[in-house]
């Protein structure tokens, strides 16, 4: 399903700025292809000003995790092995556009933890974080007519405090359905920032998104004014 992200054009307005600026000096701008259902990333794009279509790539995630896992690949090989695979697939299908792919994996101790699939399965992911350290590995890359054009990964560290069975349990029940939209159950942009005791690495990263090794991507690319 292919669907609009909504926002203030603010990547074309501000190249049509320039454009008029330094006329005939300003390449076309490519348009922008968000190849994830992810919710929270369409929305620090469109926090960010820019305007994406968004068209999954269709990978099956579970199988290449399973095949990399056995191969012995690490978790932050897998999420940049992941971002690379659906810039790719999709930038073969619309190979004018910058195309915008992205993963993230959570480890703890050399587990691997995925999406939960309700709050049952949060609450265990949540009791086997607690009071401890996990790292969130995320990449990010621009595919462009089929090949790679740019990558990226960051990794941060997250320390959850030792919160109560109380708290977990007012917690699950606030956060609701919510808790199945991340890996780990928890958004720190939310209910979520009180799981934690301390957070080492970049904030838009955690979310699910380098941003600003990624704009400033697009900047030089002409997307966005430098």
């Amino acid at each position: 399903m292919i669907a609009k992200v909504p926002g203030i054009q603010h990547n074309r307005t501000m190249n049509a700025v320039a454009s008029q600026a330094s006329p005939g000096l300003v390449a076309p701008i490519p348009p922008l292809v968000l190849a994830s259902g992810s919710r929270a990333r369409a929305a620090l794009l469109r926090a960010a000003g820019l305007v994406c279509e968004i068209v999954p790539a269709g990978v099956d995630e579970a199988e290449f995790k399973a095949a990399a896992r056995a191969a012995g690949a690490g978790a932050d090989e897998v999420a940049s092995s992941l971002a690379e695979l659906k810039a790719l697939r999709r930038s073969r299908q619309s190979p004018d556009a910058l195309v915008i792919a992205a993963d993230q994996m959570l480890s703890c101790d050399g587990r691997w933890f995925d999406k939960p699939e309700g709050p049952a399965a949060a609450r265990q992911q949540l009791l086997a974080l607690r009071g401890r350290t996990h790292e969130l590995h995320s990449a990010v890359c621009v595919g462009r007519g089929g090949s790679i054009a740019w990558r990226h990964r960051e990794r941060a560290r997250l320390t959850m405090r030792d919160f109560s069975d109380a708290f977990l349990d007012a917690y699950l029940a606030a956060a609701g359905d919510a808790v199945a939209g991340s890996v780990g159950g928890y958004q720190l942009e939310g209910l979520g920032a009180q799981l934690f005791a301390a957070i080492e690495g970049d904030y838009f990263a955690i979310l699910g998104l380098p941003l600003l090794p990624l704009l400033a991507f697009l900047r030089q690319h002409g997307v966005l004014l430098a």
